[in-house]
């Protein structure tokens, strides 16, 4: 147990945020999110609850948001301005690191970039050094078209559309569903796992904040975080590597220090959301509409959410 009264363990997840409310979210969709977040809180919490590891319960959370087709993540993964699909992701624990970029064939990248911080001297891999590293161990590999939706196809020929009639390919305010997990096992143990398929209509190769370490994923003793927005200002503001510096050298709480953190990303002009987990609390902040979100611990019952005005 916890000191301070904390419960054995914690879980909170993400499923990205953006600008869903309830007259853009049809109902269907909204119960189908809900499902896709409380299967993985089961997912993690099976694996906190029988005494495993943080890390073990974050990859387990991101496989099965990997595996929705209603997140951005894996199977239901967005399209880059080119017609493919490039994934990428991370997982850090204990200031040991793993992520992969522009992956193409892996049906769980969360797992690659943990098989990177587990099998390889490295911490980052791209491309088809990725793809190659994921084939040589074992990782389970899919068709591309296994990943691909219809939604997600559409979304691209409207964008598509709007830039033929003279308006922008790309557009960072359109963000669907990157996924997240954060966990504090039974020893104290903190974790953070992120997995994205990106932005829509994506250009040149662009990896954004998800797979960097210190920027859209963070785990040390102090603190661990997954974040979801516009990737290239929580990469410009060092997002999670900052929340931890001012928990250290500010003495901030994980949340007051996450919230300092976002509000510097929207005085620059970005937004999103970002989950924590530190020793004494853990929680979400976000400064869009809305949040795919959810949170289990050992003495809590699993709760999701979506919208600004649910708890």
């Amino acid at each position: 147990m916890m000191d301070g009264g904390l419960p054995p363990w914690s879980l909170v997840i993400h499923g990205g945020s953006g600008g869903m409310t309830r007259e853009t979210l049809d109902a269907d969709t909204q119960a189908a999110c809900r499902t896709g977040l409380t299967e993985a809180l089961a997912a993690g919490a099976a694996v906190l609850g029988s005494g495993g590891m943080a890390i073990d319960a974050v990859e387990a959370a991101v496989r099965i948001l990997e595996d929705d087709p209603n997140f951005n993540a894996g199977r239901g993964a967005v399209f880059t301005a080119d017609g493919s699909i490039e994934l990428d992701a991370a997982i850090m624990a204990a200031g040991r690191a793993g992520a992969v970029a522009a992956t193409t064939r892996t049906r769980h990248p969360v797992s690659l970039a943990r098989a990177v911080m587990e099998s390889s001297p490295h911490v980052l891999l791209g491309g088809a050094g990725a793809d190659a590293f994921a084939l040589e161990h074992g990782l389970e590999q899919v068709d591309p078209e296994y990943f691909r939706t219809p939604a997600r196809w559409q979304a691209l020929q409207a964008m598509r559309a709007s830039a033929a009639a003279g308006g922008p390919l790309f557009d960072k305010a359109l963000k669907f569903g990157t996924v997240g997990a954060v966990a504090r096992d039974r020893a104290g143990g903190l974790a953070a796992a992120t997995s994205t398929g990106g932005l829509t209509a994506k250009r040149w190769g662009r990896i954004g904040d998800s797979p960097l370490i210190g920027a859209g994923t963070w785990a040390d003793g102090a603190v661990a975080i997954s974040a979801t927005g516009s990737g290239e200002d929580f990469i410009r503001a060092a997002a999670g590597h900052e929340i931890s510096a001012r928990m250290r050298h500010l003495g901030e709480s994980a949340a007051a220090a996450t919230a300092a953190v976002l509000a510097t990303i929207r005085a620059g002009g970005g937004d999103g959301g970002i989950i924590f987990m530190g020793a004494e609390s853990s929680g979400w902040r976000f400064t869009t509409p809305g949040m795919f979100r959810g949170c289990v611990t050992a003495s809590q019952k699993p709760a999701v959410a979506i919208f600004a005005d649910e708890g």
